[in-house]
């Protein structure tokens, strides 16, 4: 049985036994979907502090923990793409109770799109931030080479190791750290305040979340992006902090067109989480194209 209890800074919900920590605000439109927000690896609902703020003015608007982060909990389990689609797509059919636009950062747009593709009832549009997730043409460009390849997977066996996986985890989540990462790929350094840094460290305290860290980069690659596009319905938005070390956002949104060619796109001077780094611009946009839905 899946029940939602209300908190004061929020509410839990109860999935597969699981509490799962979600927020909302604003109020219902009868002629607007509601907005779910879903967040990127070790991030949580408080990176859309801004968002929320700023939407909610506009369109009822949710964001959720996914399972294994945030203040949802963290049971050892496999992760993957499979089981948080599973995990949104339950909660818009049992809490949010309609379809919605699902807007998703890095980890949180490949969960969304795999939604939006695969749960095509739950999703009326799509909004990719940066997004994660392979593409196969990337792994047939070239021929790997055997050496590289050998460490590589002989590097990724260690790392996968109870004990080396466990003291990484240690290491990466230090505040030091998680500045220092924010600082890789945030372009405007002033939006890394050290609220910022103690929402990605917090989490990282609970019991749990080492075995979530390693559980992560165990599970089997999901579905190419070009097979989700491929069975994609909906609308789709995607805006791209252009300044992403992590990756190339113009070769990467020139991929999403090749097999997307209906998405609407722009990009945007900031990292690889413009929600957070310049939510303003993302607002605005996100707002336009949401209230323009009912055009398309």
């Amino acid at each position: 049985m899946q029940t939602s209890t209300e908190t004061q800074t929020g509410a839990y919900w109860q999935w597969r036994e699981q509490p799962i920590y979600y927020v909302r605000s604003g109020d219902r439109h009868p002629q607007r979907p509601p907005l779910l927000l879903i967040h990127g690896f070790g991030a949580s609902t408080d990176h859309w502090r801004k968002n929320i703020e700023g939407l909610s003015r506009d369109f009822e608007v949710w964001a959720i923990d996914l399972l294994g982060f945030g203040r949802s909990a963290k049971p050892d389990w496999q992760y993957s793409g499979d089981l948080w689609r599973d995990q949104l797509h339950d909660f818009i059919t049992n809490v949010i109770g309609q379809p919605a636009v699902l807007a998703g950062n890095s980890l949180g747009g490949y969960s969304a799109l795999c939604v939006a593709a695969q749960r095509p009832e739950s999703a009326v549009g799509l909004v990719l931030l940066n997004s994660a997730g392979p593409f196969t043409e990337m792994q047939l460009t070239s021929k790997p080479d055997p050496f590289r390849q050998t460490m590589g997977t002989l590097l990724q066996s260690f790392l996968l190791q109870p004990l080396p996986s466990f003291l990484l985890f240690q290491y990466v989540r230090q505040r030091w750290v998680i500045r220092r990462t924010l600082e890789s790929v945030y372009l405007d350094k002033s939006a890394i305040t050290d609220q910022l840094v103690e929402d990605i460290y917090r989490p990282s305290c609970d019991s749990g979340a080492a075995k979530v860290f390693a559980s992560v980069f165990k599970s089997p690659r999901g579905e190419k992006i070009d097979v989700l596009l491929n069975q994609l319905t909906c609308p789709l938005l995607l805006l791209w902090g252009e300044g992403d070390p992590w990756m190339n956002a113009r070769d990467r949104g020139a991929q999403f067109r090749q097999h997307y060619p209906q998405l609407m796109e722009h990009y945007l001077q900031a990292g690889h989480c413009p929600h957070d780094e310049v939510p303003d611009q993302v607002n605005t946009l996100l707002r336009e194209w949401v209230l323009n839905l009912g055009e398309r």
